[in-house]
């Protein structure tokens, strides 16, 4: 059985790698919607719900700097792979060296964007290193790190984090009411850019052909079972690693855990997007997003901030 602080270090890696991952996307998709209209519009840079620090600009140059390149904002992409980077540091007999390295070697690029001026405001290029890299090193721990204990944690941390991301994601474009609600009024080049910032868009294509409707891309992005993205597909992955940890570990205060995310799947193996879009969406969502917040609260419950009497054998 890992120790605590190993398996908090494990799994908030991931969960700061896939955070990170989600905000180039983001950024990256916000910028070119907001190449084809005014320059005064800034709700492609809005849309999305990107955190950024009170009285950031909304020019690209600007929003590429703050949200990629400043270590100061807890939520840029460079803070995120920093804090990756030290977990993975604390761990390090944990995790293969083909991880560390990819990972190091992600850090580094990073840096050395920063400090060439002229690559780093380009948007496309800083987003498309961070995925390669983020990609890469998901494929390398598949490949050389044990599909135990510890591996188990890394796929708990990403697929929570992704869980959070989409419906928080999805929650930003419709309002703020508990009823039924009409589509938000959003032009296709809107859905289309939502499909893009999950990876989502080829997926949608090939299941819906490229008629983009908004109710469809709603049930896509979250219920459908088979997008790698949605929060369905999440939701059912993080259940699959709590499952492994229970038999892991071997003692039964993970049930709660467990519990949680079995509801949770069900939840949505079970929904119907109609459902869903009259009675509230925005309710909805947010109220995935706190059933998120609980089922983080219970691993951690379960398995980091633990009693130690409940691991002792009985």
């Amino acid at each position: 059985m890992l120790l605590s602080r190993v398996a908090d270090a494990l799994y908030w890696m991931t969960r700061y790698l896939e955070r990170a991952e989600h905000t180039a996307r983001l950024v990256d998709v916000a910028v070119d919607l907001r190449l084809g209209r005014s320059s005064s519009d800034a709700s492609a840079m809005q849309l999305f719900g990107l955190v950024l620090p009170a009285g950031t600009s909304l020019t690209p140059k600007s929003l590429t700097e703050v949200a990629f390149f400043d270590s100061a904002n807890p939520n840029s992409i460079t803070a995120c792979v920093i804090a990756a980077r030290e977990n993975a540091r604390q761990v390090r007999d944990e995790i293969s060296t083909e991880m560390w390295e990819q990972l190091n070697a992600l850090f580094l690029r990073l840096r050395q964007m920063r400090d060439d001026p002229a690559r780093a405001s380009r948007t496309n290029d800083a987003a498309r290193a961070l995925l390669e890299g983020a990609h890469l090193f998901a494929g390398v721990t598949d490949a050389t790190m044990g599909h135990g204990e510890g591996w188990h944690y890394l796929q708990a941390g990403r697929f929570l984090e992704r869980a959070v991301a989409t419906a928080r994601l999805l929650a930003t474009v419709f309002t703020d009411e508990s009823g039924p609600v009409a589509m938000p009024p959003l032009d296709r080049a809107d859905w289309v850019a939502l499909l893009r910032s999950c990876a989502a868009l080829e997926g949608y294509c090939r299941q819906y052909t490229a008629d983009v409707r908004p109710e469809r891309v709603t049930e896509f992005l979250l219920l459908n079972a088979e997008c790698p993205r949605s929060v369905r597909f999440a939701a059912g992955r993080v259940e699959d690693a709590l499952q492994a940890l229970a038999r892991h570990s071997g003692r039964a205060t993970g049930a709660r855990a467990e519990r949680l995310a079995g509801r949770l799947r069900a939840s949505l193996d079970y929904a119907q997007v109609d459902e869903v879009l009259s009675e509230g969406p925005h309710t909805y969502l947010h109220g995935l997003g706190a059933q998120c917040g609980q089922l983080n609260a219970a691993l951690y419950q379960s398995y980091i901030t633990y009693a130690v009497e409940s691991a002792l054998p009985a």
